[in-house]
This record gives structure tokens, C-alpha cells and sequence, in this order.
């Protein structure tokens, strides 16, 4: 059996670890202003804690199905579905073993100017409660000295089946180690929300963000408002206001005003997961840092939450003969 290992890419300015266990970033480098490096994903040092289980999903990437779908049941074709209550009620990031549980193979590992590389994934048909082989690959390039691009694509065998991979990387731009992330700003080009009830499951509904705690249509600091949401955020923003370059929408633009670092994320997807960590409690993660709530944000680019069991969402079903595509743009700069 493949084993799981960290590979490197490495361009001269930005340096990123990705494992083949999940699809895993486990670190990524990026410089200040001033050129100095810091690894701006929060991880362990080693694969082990993945491997058992320690990480909330730190770096990988999820699936068949990313977030949460309904009391785990699904209709397709007449045929009724049920999958790992892994979150109970609901299913979640593909259940008790989805794809950042599993080893993938790599198909291609390049070096050079543009380093990259590809895995592949073959996911068999009732895996996790899902219909239908489905042969996935996921590619990581650095494509210029501060940009990396995620393609991530699924071929589906002989039965149609819902398919919405998510990147799951906890983000804190001054660091990993540099406590809450609640004075880095972020934009999100979205003027709605999927509301959501007691278990986060959306309504159906398309809720606008204008004049609320959740609108971040203009710059705005993370915990401005947070206090007003619960815990802290946790919701799917419709990307539905965001200018495109090369068929990707531009989805976020996070900022950290410490060390200037900022990110802008593009997507071809439809919704994106605006997640502020509210359930990491005490992780002791790279260097010995301890993790706490809010000392990172996820921004997953997906289909909408329980998608398969709303008529009215975004479909995410995939049928034999077409390709799930799933492209994601990571831009770092220091502005």
C-alpha cells in the first residue's frame, strides 16, 4: 500500500509542503513586505496527527461531497441514499473516511520554474454511501512567484452522483502562530448568504447581505461584527458579485494589516464557505503553537450546502459522460 509522504514545491519565493494523505497543505510560505517569510497555514509538523485523526480538516481537500448534507439521505434516480451520520444529524466532508482520510497516488511531480503536482484518487462505487465510481484528480502549480493554482477534476464511471470537492486550508496571514485573525480584513463579492437552521442546514432561501453582520461586500475587519453571528462565522457566501479573469470569479480578498500579506482568491464555483475556526479549541499544532478559536478562516469554494436535497441550489449531481471541474486561484501579495 502507498504510504503517505510530504512533497515540496518550491519556486524561490513562495514554498509550499502538500501530502499526498488528503490532498494535505501542510505549510505555505509567503513573504511580507519586506521579504520575510512566514508559513501562513495553521498544521502539525509532521503527517502523524493527520493520520489519526487530530486535524478539523486543516489544509485538505474534502469530499465526495464537502459540508453537510441533510440527515445524510439523498435521492438520485429513484434510488434513495444514506450516508455516515459523521456530524450528526447531518453528513459532512464526505463522511467518517472521505478523501482527506485516504491516500492519493501521485500521478505527476514536476520541479522547475512552475513546480507542480498531481494526484489521483479512485473513489469505488457505495464508498462512503455514495453511488457510482468516480476517478478524481487534484493539481497544485505554482504558476508565478506568489500565485498557486488548484485544479481539481472528477470523471464519473457508470451512475450519476452528486460531486463538490472543497480546499480546506485555515488561513492566518501573519502566521500560523500569531493567535486570532480578527483584525485581518477580508471582501467577499457576494451579496447573499444560504441561511442556515439550528444543525447548519440551509432553508433554501437566498438571504441578502446588505446592512447585516454578515455583509463584507466592501473591506471590513473580521471581528467587526462576529460577535453579532454566535460563535463566529460559518456560512455559505453566493459568489455572486465578483468581477472574472480567465473563466475564475474573484471570490475573497483577505488582508492582514500587521505584515500587509494579502490574499485574493478566485474560484470557479458557485458558493464559498466562510468558516472562522469557532470549533478549533487548543490544537497544539506546528512549533508547539496552540490554536485556539478564531486564530484562522477557511474560505471553501464549494456547492451549496445540502445542494443534492435543493431543487433550487446550484445542481452538484455529475452524470456519466460529463467531468466535474473545480478550478481555485490563490494570489498573494504584500499591498
Amino acid at each position: 500500500m502507498a504510504e503517505a509522504k510530504l512533497f515540496e514545491l518550491n519556486n524561490g519565493t513562495m514554498q509550499v509542503k502538500v501530502s499526498n494523505f488528503g490532498c494535505t497543505i501542510t505549510s505555505l510560505l509567503v513573504p511580507d513586505k519586506q521579504g520575510n517569510l512566514a508559513d501562513v497555514v495553521l498544521g502539525f509538523d509532521s503527517l502523524e496527527p493527520y493520520q489519526k485523526g487530530e486535524a478539523p480538516y486543516f489544509g485538505c481537500i474534502v469530499g465526495r461531497v464537502a459540508n453537510r448534507i441533510k440527515d445524510g439521505k439523498f435521492t438520485l434516480d429513484g434510488v434513495e441514499h444514506s450516508l455516515p451520520l459523521n456530524k450528526p444529524p447531518n453528513s459532512l466532508h464526505g463522511g467518517h473516511k472521505g478523501y482527506d482520510k485516504v491516500i492519493w497516488e501521485v500521478a505527476e511531480y514536476k520541479q522547475g520554474n512552475n513546480p507542480s503536482i498531481t494526484f489521483k484518487y479512485h473513489s469505488h462505487d457505495g464508498e462512503e454511501g455514495y453511488p457510482g465510481d468516480v476517478s478524481f484528480t487534484a493539481t497544485y502549480t505554482l504558476i508565478s512567484s506568489t500565485t498557486m493554482r488548484l485544479d481539481m477534476e472528477g470523471v464519473p464511471g457508470t451512475k450519476s452522483t452528486p460531486i463538490s470537492l472543497a480546499q480546506h486550508t485555515y488561513w492566518n496571514l501573519s502566521g500560523h502562530d500569531s493567535g486570532k485573525i480578527l483584525n485581518h480584513t477580508i471582501q467577499i463579492f457576494s451579496n447573499h448568504i444560504t441561511p442556515v437552521d439550528e444543525n447548519l442546514i440551509p432553508s433554501g432561501e437566498l438571504f441578502p447581505v446588505k446592512d447585516t453582520p454578515f455583509d463584507f461586500t466592501d473591506e471590513n475587519t473580521i471581528g467587526s461584527c462576529i460577535n453579532e453571528v454566535g460563535i463566529g462565522y460559518d456560512h455559505n457566501y453566493v459568489l455572486d458579485n465578483g468581477v472574472e479573469k480567465s473563466g475564475l470569479k474573484h471570490a475573497a480578498k483577505l488582508r492582514d494589516p500587521s505584515s500587509s500579506r494579502t490574499l485574493n482568491l478566485w474560484t470557479t464555483a458557485p458558493g464559498m464557505q466562510f468558516y472562522t475556526a469557532n470549533y478549533v479549541n487548543g490544537i497544539v499544532g506546528k512549533g508547539g503553537a496552540v490554536y485556539e478559536k478564531h486564530s484562522a478562516c477557511c474560505l471553501e469554494t464549494q456547492g451549496f450546502p445540502n445542494a443534492i436535497n435543493q431543487s433550487n441550489f446550484p445542481s452538484i449531481v455529475v452524470h456519466p459522460g460529463e467531468i466535474y471541474k473545480h478550478s481555485m486561484l490563490f494570489e498573494f501579495s504584500a499591498e
